[in-house]
């Protein structure tokens, strides 16, 4: 087979069905029909003499083949996308471009109304697209770009350039009037002394998040999954739930100190495990040097690396 034989399109089909292991994820991530991503790779199948790709649950596995060309067809993508954009700019202010992040409803919360007020002012033409996705596929979205960036706490994330932005820990949020407290606890300052032992956490009941897997986590190293009585879908109805109830919730302090500004909350910090964790951006080398995407990751690097504690509530 010679060069001259292949079409850029399908090395590009190749790179996104061997990253995705799906050809239908792989044709919406470019734009195709699934049809069209079929023929494609049938196509390539023809020029290279192996089926590159055979079905597997939930998708498709690479052959021996496609494992040796990966490398070599992602570097080659990539140079040449590098080559292309080196002269290329980005001017935000005329700029109508749609800009894709993963937040999770926590971090929507927390970033977007401060990100939306700068895009708003630098960038008035430019759309911004929260589109939370499973943990496992954000390396992927990032890759093909469905993605532009993503924002969070997402240690299961490898194999993309990532930024710390900030340092947070999990604490324990509690009605004020709680029985839990003590008079010293419930005193105007609403941050409860941090070395509250971790054996009063067994006297409380507990609301949790299921997509935050790593507050779950720490309620089984505590041996509390007993105490769990509400397991939600996001954080941001719980602080309602905890004022009207005795339930306890472990969330982000970060966030948690925005709804304690309204003095209906106390925040307990017991010397959890795993309580600190590190919020990063994350993206995908192929796009280091896009112009556009140099610019998201600027901004919110200098809007979020400084960023003070949340003040107001959500």
């Amino acid at each position: 087979m010679h060069i001259k034989d292949v079409d850029l399109n399908l090395l590009r089909l190749f790179d996104a069905v061997y990253r995705t292991r799906s050809v239908s994820r792989a044709a919406q991530a470019l734009g195709l029909t699934q049809p069209a991503a079929s023929q494609g790779l049938t196509r390539l199948r023809l020029l290279i003499q192996d089926p590159l790709f055979t079905r597997a649950p939930g998708g498709v596995q690479p052959t021996a083949k496609a494992d040796r060309l990966s490398a070599a067809v992602a570097s080659a993508l990539t140079t040449l996308e590098l080559a292309l954009n080196e002269s290329s700019s980005f001017e935000p202010a005329v700029s109508a471009q749609t800009f894709r992040l993963h937040l999770s409803d926590i971090g929507e919360a927390r970033f977007l109304p401060a990100l939306i007020s700068a895009v708003r002012r630098q960038a008035p033409s430019i759309r911004v697209e929260s589109a939370p996705l499973p943990h496992d596929d954000i390396a992927a979205a990032l890759n093909s770009g469905r993605l532009d960036v993503a924002i969070g706490f997402l240690p299961t994330v490898q194999g993309t350039r990532q930024h710390a932005l900030l340092q947070d820990r999990y604490i324990v949020l509690l009605r004020k009037d709680h029985p839990w407290l003590s008079a010293a606890d419930a005193s105007p300052s609403v941050t409860v002394a941090p070395m509250t032992p971790l054996s009063r956490l067994r006297q409380l009941d507990y609301a949790a998040v299921r997509s935050h897997a790593e507050t779950l986590h720490i309620l089984q190293l505590l041996q509390l999954e007993d105490r769990l009585r509400l397991t939600a879908a996001h954080f941001l109805a719980l602080p309602d739930i905890v004022r009207d109830t005795d339930l306890a919730v472990l969330m982000p302090r970060n966030i948690a100190q925005g709804f304690a500004q309204s003095g209906d909350y106390v925040l307990v910090e017991p010397q959890l495990p795993l309580r600190d964790f590190t919020v990063s951006l994350h993206w995908s080398a192929r796009f280091e040097h896009d112009p556009a995407n140099r610019w998201l990751r600027e901004l919110v690097t200098a809007l979020f690396e400084a960023m003070p504690p949340a003040q107001t509530g959500v």
